[in-house]
């Protein structure tokens, strides 16, 4: 459950619309009123290029244009070139895939190309149609079809022999130079996936590849996942004549997970070795893995109780095992599984929060016999009162690594340098609001994507020592008032600070004569509340213009915030996160009296969607509120997530009973507006039906919206335009008009 608000959804489905240098300051002329469509075709001109890629060879950083020219960037000035024009893409940038995989390219930013590790070539993914483009020639070449949509996970070998790609379940090779595809693993079973990302590893574990080439392409080392006791759920497509049904392996709370493994096959075929870990088969977790050298692999392991971590070295020959670093948890990891291993010494660096905070910590292990031995600690690289967000890149020839991190203002995010050894931490970035760096290969330059809670994002080519040439702006919008929220520091029972943003309505004094909408997320790992753009901020400002207030406040157990403040959603899914809402709105009612404490509305998506139910089933203070794709019973939500949190079911009878809303429907205040996609693969549509039994069961009323095929991203325009409307109205019948 990563995407946070409605807020946070658009960013999975906007069309980038960006300048090629910098564009003047909005016009104060021509000022337009908002309206639903104003709000959402605003969100989708406000990205520019999303997931920059960056050459192997470091000497070109590359993107996609909104008329689909792969464009190039010279990272010594900046200056941008067409690399591959439309024109030669026109057949492969437009491939006809389903709503579900055009949902999941986006959702998990699926790349839609690849260079060869020589730079020289690039590897189309159109949407299981894979074209090898030469770059020097212009000429492209068609070598065949994964019959996938976004599970293809295409790859160049090492040494620019062959291709490899995932179809029917199967890792598939094709020498370059001709000949047939191979098949490596050969199972063709739909219920075991070999080297293919599975939905919940996808969605809960940030898995992007379950397949590597070793260093010399002679071997493959890839996960198997066995799914055949993981239970089948229903999505249902009621727009054909005949419906149809996509019948999903989704594992609930106390489910059979997928029964995971490693193994090691040669690229030119035969049997498959494994791995002997000490696993328990179908329990737990291998989030990471891969090649330490050509006949090592390492394996990351997580427990299902999700507080036990391990780091296995593997001898890909014999399949013999040491485990070499372990890590316990009081509660649950804060899903930092990233490794990053050096190439020029035998070192690897892992974040972790042991401390209380997120940060670096650097092992080294035996290069000559990785085996022999567990891995040192040689030191943890930097500390704080504050989170490393990720490592962004290394500079091995300089030994020095670069991270993001909200040190100095948890409100904002910087791009910082240190040596390993901990000496000469630096701040690179410097521009107000949150800095996300792309790191080159080599460590020597990095891509900025600078944005403040008002500004839209301005995007640069530096170096590493903060030298920067912008390449594109993304254009702001001209003929509408766009106003920044007051940013607030509220706090919690317990003296916490709570962060927040407040949007007025511009020139409302009189006392209690604006309606406030409070919309938070509430749920653990995100941060809502930053000095980052995000193209709710349209919404937001449609929503002032017609009079109401919008608050956002990120409570206890979100992230951002360290260990201690996360923890608290631990067996806690609604009671602190409503007392920290409750008392940031009691705060802000205080403080603003223009606010009407008697027209109250609340609105969230996904976890946000459960605690709008929380909230209606257990204050009395709302008269109005939307949910868009609600978990109404944590049973129904997947096992890893979940589980994460709450512990399993068996286990944990009452909290589960507890936190569900099913349980609470019958006490619901309040006028409601149910909302949800009816292909939503991830928060599924049963949810809602569930919670509308038990209103019914109760004889309450309530308003249901439904999108046909939808995922859980809503995205299109057509459907944010209808969502926009349909919620104005909600609230400007129940909320703003209430007797």
């Amino acid at each position: 459950m990563k995407l946070s608000t409605v807020a946070l959804l658009l960013a999975a489905s906007v069309t980038p619309g960006f300048a090629q240098s910098q564009t003047a300051a909005p016009s104060t002329s021509g000022i337009t009123p908002w309206t639903p469509t104003d709000a959402i075709r605003a969100a989708y001109a406000s990205f520019g290029p999303r997931d920059p890629l960056w050459s192997p060879d470091s000497g070109r950083l590359t993107y996609l244009a909104p008329n689909e020219d792969l464009l190039s960037v010279d990272p010594g000035n900046g200056k941008v070139s067409v690399l591959v024009d439309h024109t030669h893409l026109d057949s492969v940038m437009n491939p006809k895939i389903n709503e579900k995989d055009k949902d999941h390219r986006s959702r998990y930013h699926t790349a839609a190309y690849h260079f060869s590790p020589d730079s020289r070539r690039i590897l189309f993914d159109a949407g299981g149609e894979l074209w090898d483009y030469t770059l020097a020639t212009g000429t492209g070449v068609n070598i065949g079809s994964t019959g996938a949509g976004s599970g293809d996970d295409p790859k160049f070998a090492p040494t620019l022999a062959a291709v490899s790609y995932l179809k029917d379940h199967n890792i598939y090779v094709r020498n370059l130079s001709g000949g047939p595809e191979l098949n490596l693993t050969n199972t063709h079973d739909p219920a075991v996936l070999n080297g293919e990302v599975d939905w919940v590893y996808e969605e809960e574990l940030d898995t992007r590849s379950n397949y590597f080439w070793s260093p010399d392409s002679k071997n493959i080392a890839y996960l198997q996942a066995n799914e055949t006791k993981v239970p089948l759920y229903p999505i249902v497509d009621w727009n054909e004549t005949h419906a149809t049904t996509d019948m999903q392996r989704y594992p609930q709370p106390g489910d059979p997970n997928p029964d995971v493994r490693i193994g090691i096959v040669s690229s030119s075929g035969g049997g498959t070795r494994w791995i002997k870990l000490p696993l328990s088969g179908g329990n737990d977790y291998i989030p990471r893995f891969g090649w330490v050298n050509e006949h090592t692999v390492w394996i990351e392991t997580l427990l299902r109780d999700h507080k036990h971590l391990a780091i296995y070295f593997a001898d890909a020959r014999s399949g013999a095992t040491r485990r070499v670093f372990s890590e316990t948890a009081d509660k649950f990891f804060d899903e930092s599984y990233d490794l990053t291993f050096l190439s020029k010494s035998p070192e690897f660096l892992l974040t972790s929060w042991r401390d209380g905070h997120t940060h670096i910590y650097r092992y080294s292990f035996n290069a000559a016999n990785p085996l022999s031995a567990d891995a040192t600690l040689e030191n943890e690289v930097e500390s704080g009162n504050y989170e490393v967000s990720e490592i962004e890149g290394v500079n091995e020839a300089g030994q020095t690594i670069f991270y993001q991190s909200n040190d100095g203002d948890v409100l904002q995010q910087n791009v910082w340098g240190v040596k390993y050894d901990g000496s000469g931490k630096r701040k690179i970035t410097t521009a107000h609001g949150v800095n996300k760096g792309t790191f080159s290969p080599n460590g020597l330059f990095f891509a900025l994507e600078n944005s403040d809670i008002i500004t839209p994002a301005t995007l640069s080519v530096c170096n590493s020592g903060g030298l920067c040439n912008n390449y594109a702006t993304v254009k702001p919008v001209t003929n509408h008032a766009v106003r920044a929220p007051i940013q607030l520091t509220l706090k919690a029972e317990d003296g916490t600070d709570l962060y927040a943003t407040l949007l007025l309505p511009e020139g409302a004094t009189s006392a209690a004569s604006v309606p406030l909408i409070n919309e938070p997320y509430g749920g653990p790992h995100a941060q809502t509340v930053e000095d980052r753009y995000n193209p709710a901020i349209f919404v937001d400002q449609m929503f002032a213009e017609h009079g109401f207030a919008v608050l956002h406040v990120d409570n206890r157990g979100m992230g951002g915030r360290g260990r201690d403040f996360e923890y608290a959603c631990y067996h806690n899914f609604g009671p602190v996160q409503l007392t920290d809402q409750l008392s940031a709105i009691d705060q802000v009612l205080a403080k603003y009296p223009q606010l009407d404490a008697k027209r109250l509305g609340w609105s969230g998506w996904s976890w946000g969607g459960t605690f709008t139910l929380y909230a209606m089933t257990h204050s009395d203070r709302f008269i109005a509120g939307i949910d868009g794709a609600p978990v109404t019973d944590w049973r129904n939500y997947d096992s890893i997530y979940t589980e994460r949190y709450m512990g399993l079911p068996a286990e944990q009878e009452q909290i589960y009973k507890d936190f569900s809303v099913n349980t609470s429907a019958g006490n619901l205040h309040g006028h409601l507006l149910m909302i949800h996609g009816t292909g939503d693969d991830n928060v599924h549509l049963a949810n809602t039906i569930q919670f509308i039994q038990q209103l019914v069961n109760k004889n309450i009323p309530y308003d249901l919206q439904l999108y046909p095929r939808k995922t859980h991203s809503l995205a299109g325009l057509e459907a944010r335009q209808h969502f926009y409307a349909r919620s104005l109205a909600h609230f400007e019948t129940y909320l703003m008009n209430a007797k």
